[in-house]
């Protein structure tokens, strides 16, 4: 499609210089700096001409395509073998975080660290061997975030020894990566925690029992109040503790499960103890399959999400505007969790309350992470640990207005 703007602008640009004799008295003389070559301008008009370029620029402004400078994703006029660029649309110059002004003239070896691979395309492209070559490739930047893209490398017909370069975001290896990320920490947070509160519970046993003994010891009504405040303080530790350790002690009961099943026992949950000001919306696909998996440890996920989702809509539950919505999809030929699978569930939860707050977006499945005063922090820890046993992952995206909790689970 990038190559086909290409073609049109020149052909559009031959159509208007009809006066070839000699340029137009009305057309002003083009200043051209340095730093933007022959070839530039050679390419930019749809080959050699000797009249002025169709559009003008001056001042050391960069060349401009219309059509190029209308495609959503990075592309890179590049010299073979110097590796210049010498055309760039807005979309790369977004992407690589430099204005097209400096982007003219700039090597990718300035650009990126190492742009072996790209090099080696534009060699094999350049040498007329293939027309285009493309690849997945990360691009390291120095003081950036490293690029995960598609690179796609073409030829330009006008413009021996120059390659068209387009980058195209793989969202797909972003998403691999920050799954990846998810689960390694998540596993390393859930280890800790699980050796953290069996350190805690064997000495809370102790504590408990002493208050006991001495509160048996003394006659004192305000001492005893002493011991039934450390009483009270061991026995919430103690919930706190066997609710970090649930998820590993209760087995997994395997059965067939129906995923709105699971979503009505939910809603009739959430309707009970928030009887007004909540409008609870169902859309459901009911094609969806029954699949294989522990019913109760999914109703305790769905409806930890949900719990949620109503405390921070609190707000819009007393203004009398607050909505939940159970949406369920299928999705097909889907990547997480590092495995493909033809058939997933997709299990949307979302409210229109605040969103999730910025400073604990990337942590909301940590344990003892909250973003509500008084809150455990286990909700969420507990729904990701339910839906990871299923092979699936729970996903965020939160913006003021509305929040969406994906649970992806691969279907047979």
């Amino acid at each position: 499609m990038t190559r086909r703007l290409i073609r049109k602008a020149a052909r559009r640009d031959e159509q208007e210089q009809t006066t070839p004799s000699a340029p137009s008295a009305s057309v002003p003389a083009v200043s051209v700096s340095a730093s933007v070559s022959n070839a530039a301008l050679d390419v930019y008009a749809g080959g050699p001409t000797d009249g002025p370029p169709p559009i003008p620029f001056s001042h050391g402004a960069p060349p401009s395509y219309p059509g190029l400078d209308a495609v959503p994703n990075p592309i890179l006029f590049v010299r073979h073998p110097a590796l210049t660029v010498f055309y760039a649309n807005p979309a790369a110059e977004a992407a690589l975080a430099v204005s097209r002004r400096q982007l003219v003239e700039m090597s990718l070896y300035e650009l990126f660290a190492d742009p072996s691979e790209l090099a080696e395309m534009i060699a094999t492209v350049a040498g007329r061997q293939f027309d285009a070559k493309r690849r997945d490739v990360s691009l390291d930047r120095v003081g950036h975030e490293p690029l995960h893209v598609h690179a796609v490398v073409g030829a330009i017909d006008f413009a021996p020894g120059a390659v068209l370069l387009e980058l195209l975001p793989n969202e797909q290896k972003i998403r691999s990566e920050r799954e990846e990320r998810l689960l390694d920490l998540t596993s390393a947070n859930k280890e800790l925690i699980r050796n953290l509160a069996h350190e805690i519970k064997n000495p809370l046993g102790g504590i408990r029992g002493a208050a006991q003994l001495l509160e048996m010891e003394i006659d004192s009504r305000e001492l005893k109040e002493y011991t039934k405040v450390i009483i009270h303080e061991a026995d919430r530790l103690q919930t706190l503790v066997d609710r970090l350790l649930a998820p590993h002690r209760r087995p997994h009961v395997v059965g067939d499960v129906n995923i709105h099943e699971v979503c009505e026992r939910v809603r009739s949950l959430i309707v009970a103890e928030f009887p007004r000001g909540l409008k609870v919306v169902r859309d459901y696909d009911i094609s969806i399959p029954d699949f294989r998996g522990d019913r109760e440890q999914l109703i305790q996920a769905v409806l930890n999400i949900a719990h949620n989702a109503c405390q921070a809509l609190s707000e819009r539950i007393a203004a009398g505007d607050a909505q939940l919505t159970f949406r369920t999809r299928i999705a097909r030929q889907v990547t997480f969790g590092k495995q493909r699978y033809r058939l997933a569930l997709e299990l949307h939860v979302i409210d229109n309350g605040p969103g999730v707050p910025e400073a604990i977006r990337d942590r909301i499945f940590f344990p003892l992470v909250s973003g509500r005063e008084g809150g455990s922090g286990l909700g969420l820890t507990l729904a990701q640990t339910f839906v990871q046993q299923h092979h699936g992952l729970i996903e965020c995206d939160s913006a003021p207005g509305r929040t969406d909790f994906q649970v992806l689970i691969p279907l047979p």
